[in-house]
């Protein structure tokens, strides 16, 4: 969320919308010199800072194995359990493309926890998939919105927002440090992003997303 999607939270939290974090894994293999049972304590601790700093105050996580998850029916179950438990109006995931707008290669952990989330969605409406006592079925979700897709076709002005999200990533500095990025600059990563995206939209800073609709539109 905090390489561009973050300062989309901070105006829409800023607006009144409450917005949930669920984590899949706690990400305790992302610092390749700190063990990863240290890693998750000091990961969890800054994503809920970074949470924190755009309006979040709920972050779920997961605790799935950081680097080596799966597609597959029992991600769907997990995914499909928050969303019937949070009963969200709309879902916001990470790429799940094999490549970002920039032609970089997606990592496998973001595939997987794309597409499990955009099936678990659908999951989550139909009550004799993975039936659980203790959550109804949440067929309310009328949108899946997937940050840093090459298919993005819609942008959000996040001018406002651009410093908190800005702030927001700056929480991961154990792990910015550990990516050994020489003079990374948050505000200059984010703002290379930002800058071109909301000149198309006529803003100073925006943040795109690809939109996918689960409804049927009305005729």
């Amino acid at each position: 969320m905090e390489f561009g999607a973050a300062a989309a939270v901070a105006r829409w939290t800023a607006q009144g919308k409450r917005v949930v974090y669920c984590m899949v894994s706690s990400g305790e293999a992302g610092i390749d010199g700190m063990e990863p049972e240290v890693a998750r304590t000091v990961r969890t601790a800054e994503q809920i800072e970074s949470a924190r700093v755009v309006g979040v105050d709920t972050v779920e996580f997961l605790g799935l194995p950081d680097g080596i998850l799966e597609y597959g029916v029992p991600l769907r179950r997990l995914i499909a359990r928050q969303v019937r438990t949070h009963r969200p109006d709309i879902v916001i995931t990470g790429n799940f493309h094999p490549t970002f707008p920039n032609g970089f290669l997606n990592q496998a952990d973001h595939i997987a926890v794309g597409r499990a989330t955009v099936d678990a969605v659908r999951d989550a409406g139909n009550r004799w998939v993975f039936p659980e006592e203790g959550v109804e079925p949440w067929a309310g979700v009328r949108e899946v919105w997937v940050a840093g897709s090459p298919d993005a076709r819609h942008g959000v002005d996040i001018t406002d927002t651009f410093d908190a999200g800005v702030a927001s990533l700056r929480a991961h500095q154990a792990y910015l440090d550990g990516l050994g990025w020489v003079d990374f600059d948050p505000a200059v990563f984010l703002g290379s992003m930002a800058e071109p995206t909301g000149a198309l939209m006529g803003a100073r800073y925006a943040t795109s997303f690809e939109v996918l609709a689960l409804t049927f539109p009305e005729e």
